[in-house]
């Protein structure tokens, strides 16, 4: 690519990631802590992903995603879910009118931006499915009638790590559909005082609107146009390749890897580290951006055998492996 053309995205990039900032700026002023968190929220809605959240109740999961929308004046919906709800509670359903003869729709909560997704493995598997279209074509299907969900559309779900009584494990299909998985973790000592202190004087912090919809719709476009070397894309390819054939990277994780990271691994290193990239204010994807991002994507895309269980190893400890075995361009 030549010089000229970098430099325009560089200049481009700047003035956006000036934009992201503000928008992290005034979640901050109301989320204490938890930076690494925002920020891969940011990113994922940057490359118009989704993100599965992996924490303990209480840690601010709802607050984040309604900051967010409150930051771009956008429509924020929280579905809890549990073992009674219908895919029709989520997506809508047809209702016969009796005068008239005719069915009308009635859409779900899910027409909206911003879906908050809570304990999402509480639902049985057909109700999780219900999320399956409208996380990867951004449509819904309602009794044989297509409709088109708005922009920006970001699902964060949640999960309880520990408590699993009933609970219902998201289907490996599902799953591959989330950009990012994140863990969340407590608070430190300084930050957990800090949100003591603004949450009990009566005068909780507010968020204000930064930016517009149409300039986040503005971003995700741009974001796509960031350059990626062929170099990056294959250095993003052989961290994904590696998973399923680790021999061939001098790994020995004989018997430990179930199942590799699918191709939508790739797909989404590539454009996290894009994400990475404009957050930083460059128009081009280092493979550090791609090496930033490879624990989040990855995570939850490798499946491990019993063996590997049996011997308290973990999908993070699996791909710091990886990372380190794949050499960098």
């Amino acid at each position: 690519m030549e010089d000229k053309n970098i430099a325009r995205l560089n200049r481009l990039a700047e003035g956006y990631s000036e934009e992201v900032e503000r928008i992290l700026g005034e979640m901050k002023k109301v989320i204490v802590g938890q930076e690494y968190v925002l920020e891969r929220i940011m990113a994922s809605l940057l490359a118009d992903g989704h993100v599965l959240l992996e924490g303990m109740p209480g840690l601010a999961k709802t607050l984040m995603v309604r900051t967010l929308a409150s930051t771009m004046d956008a429509g924020f919906r929280r579905l809890q879910f549990t073992p009674d709800l219908l895919p029709a509670d989520i997506i809508g359903t047809k209702i016969y009118n009796q005068k008239t003869g005719a069915f009308t729709t009635k859409k779900g909560p899910i027409f909206t931006n911003f879906i908050l997704a809570d304990e999402i493995n509480r639902a049985p598997p057909k109700v999780q499915s219900a999320l399956l279209e409208a996380m990867q074509e951004r449509q819904v299907t309602i009794s044989g009638d297509t409709y088109l969900l708005g922009k920006p559309f970001l699902v964060l779900a949640t999960q309880n790590p520990i408590e699993t009584e009933g609970t219902y494990n998201l289907p490996e299909a599902q799953v591959d559909r989330f950009m990012f998985k994140l863990l969340i973790d407590y608070p430190g000592l300084a930050d957990e005082m800090e949100i003591v202190g603004r949450m009990t004087v009566g005068n909780d912090p507010v968020a204000r609107k930064t930016a517009s919809l149409a300039k986040l719709s503005e971003m995700q476009e741009f974001c796509t146009r960031i350059y990626a070397d062929e170099k990056i894309v294959r250095y993003a390819s052989e961290l994904v390749h590696a998973t399923r054939a680790p021999k061939e990277y001098g790994l020995d994780l004989d018997g430990l890897i179930e199942y590799g990271a699918s191709p939508r691994a790739s797909i989404w290193l590539i454009l996290g580290g894009k994400a990475h990239a404009l957050m930083n204010g460059r128009g081009y994807v280092k493979p550090e951006d791609v090496k930033a991002i490879a624990p989040d994507v990855l995570r939850h895309r490798i499946m491990l055998t019993y063996e590997a269980e049996a011997e308290d190893l973990t999908t993070d400890s699996i791909v710091e492996k990886v990372v380190k075995a794949v050499r960098i361009p």
